[in-house]
């Protein structure tokens, strides 16, 4: 489960980068690609976060 969390969070994070290498349209006064980057960044740290906390409880059953 951990694994299938960490795989889910990552591969769009990296791999869509050459799919929307643009500049426009801006977001939050940020390019579109940096703030894509940003908000991988903070949606992978959540799911690892989550699956860390599932991971924890499955071990203290």
């Amino acid at each position: 489960m951990k694994k299938l969390i960490v795989l889910l969070s990552i591969i769009p994070a990296i791999g869509s980068l050459t799919v929307i290498n643009r500049v426009e349209p801006y977001i939050l006064g940020l390019p579109f690609i940096i703030f894509w980057s940003a908000a991988w960044l903070v949606i992978t740290s959540i799911c690892l976060y989550i699956s860390s906390v599932i991971c924890e409880r499955m071990e203290g059953k």
